[in-house]
């Protein structure tokens, strides 16, 4: 039952948590659009009220005409729509999501105990440290380096740098799957918090010397501006650290923490692309192509280190592989989680029939993506892995011919492509 009720949790979390990110990441978009589309006013009266830019516009059947006042407008409207709500609720379920099915369940999601077998407490500790260390590492570089000339540079390699480093660090300390997702976790953290800490407030303390008729800092605006920019380029490497954790051949590698960077890398490159595509439908510089060019090559150069090893099943050797020599596998490696006391995912392979009906399930999440068990928690081997992969060839080779028991077990480690390490 509680499983069921943490199924039903996780389903209305997560289908907040994309509602959520859905309009925040739309927002975040298109005001990065927007900013890279205006173009300096022509009215005189718009210069004279202090526009820097505008841009005309037409959708659902209306025209729009959005301007940007280049510090503050002469004076406010008694009404301002402020975007912060789609961040603060995006983190929130998000964070409420990853509570309930990582945090809540370390033991299982969080350790792999082929790498650090600690206690699930610790892996939960380490794991809220990433949030909160990366944040402090990443504002400090901000602050210090952002003021100086040539700072957006500096700052975008150093955090690139503590990027790869805490992508290196959580594949090695935790369960691949959770390694991806936490240190996606730990970037969103900090796009929320550039908007908590530093964009929000600063666009409260224009608001307020505009009404009190004080000057205006323009470093507000210039440092939001830079907080909002480093959010843009987070954006696509978050989405793809968060999807991965449905696509097993991506962080179950030795070298994981390498797919992960080049993925994200791709992503940041493909951004790239798109804020100076905007800019250059203005003639404001040179076509970015470039940027989007480096991120397919990375994107496909992944895709094929990453391609299964052709199956290398002898088919001697399939084709006398029974159910009787494969059941006791399930049984010592399946039914923790798929048995009569618990059916994840609605699956149990506590009997002859349920095996059989459910061979190609089992072939492609243990052989194929060796996703199951999960972080190998039943400590499955590589020739029973191999075994289970002869068996369901041996059902193509023959599914209805008897089958005569072989005169010694015989598998093959490569079965399935490259193993991980045990």
């Amino acid at each position: 039952m509680e499983s069921y009720f943490l199924d039903w949790g996780n389903l209305l979390l997560r289908w907040v948590h994309v509602i959520t990110a859905i309009a925040w990441v739309g927002s975040s978009f298109y005001f990065v659009f927007l900013d890279s589309s205006l173009t300096p006013p022509k009215d005189p009266e718009l210069k004279k009220q202090g526009v820097s830019g505008e841009l005309w516009a037409v959708h659902g059947g209306g025209f729009y005409h959005p301007v940007k006042f280049a510090v503050s407008p002469p004076e406010l409207p008694k009404h301002l729509h402020w975007f912060f709500w789609e961040s603060y609720s995006t983190w929130l379920s998000g964070f409420a999501l990853f509570t309930l099915t990582y945090l809540w369940q370390a033991g299982t999601y969080l350790v792999d105990k082929s790498l650090v077998n600690w206690l699930p407490e610790q892996a939960v500790a380490v794991a809220l440290g990433f949030l909160g260390v990366f944040w402090l590492l990443y504002d400090t570089v901000c602050r210090v380096f952002g003021p100086r000339e040539k700072g957006d540079a500096i700052v975008g390699a150093v955090v690139l740098g503590l990027v790869c480093v805490a992508s290196y660090l959580a594949c090695h300390w935790f369960a691949g799957r959770a390694a991806f997702l936490l240190v996606g976790a730990m970037m969103a953290t900090s796009m929320s918090a550039n908007v908590f800490f530093w964009i929000i407030p600063g666009q409260k303390t224009v608001v307020k010397s505009i009404r009190e008729g004080r000057p205006v800092d323009p470093i507000h605006g210039i440092r939001g501006k830079q907080r909002s920019v480093h959010n843009t380029y987070f954006t696509l490497p978050v989405l793809f650290a968060m999807l991965s954790n449905h696509y097993s051949f991506t962080y179950n590698q030795p070298h994981n923490w390498l797919v992960l960077i080049g993925m994200m890398f791709a992503g940041a490159a493909i951004r790239q692309f798109f804020v100076l595509r905007h800019g250059y439908l203005l003639g404001k510089h040179r076509h970015p192509w470039p940027y989007a060019a480096v991120g397919v090559a990375v994107i496909l150069a992944m895709i094929w280190a990453l391609r299964p090893a052709p199956s290398v099943v002898n088919e001697a050797v399939a084709s006398v592989v029974t159910l009787d020599q494969v059941r006791p596998v399930i049984q010592s490696r399946c039914l923790t989680c798929h048995g009569p006391t618990v059916q994840m995912k609605n699956l149990r392979f506590d009997s002859d029939a349920a095996i059989e009906s459910n061979a190609a399930h089992i072939y492609q999440q243990v052989v194929v993506s060796q996703a199951m068990p999960m972080n190998n928690a039943t400590g499955i081997t590589p020739p029973e892995r191999a075994l289970l992969g002869a068996w369901f060839k041996s059902r193509q080779v023959a599914p209805d011919a008897p089958l005569k028991q072989p005169p010694h077990q015989t598998s093959n480690p490569d079965v399935g492509g490259p193993q991980r390490p045990q």
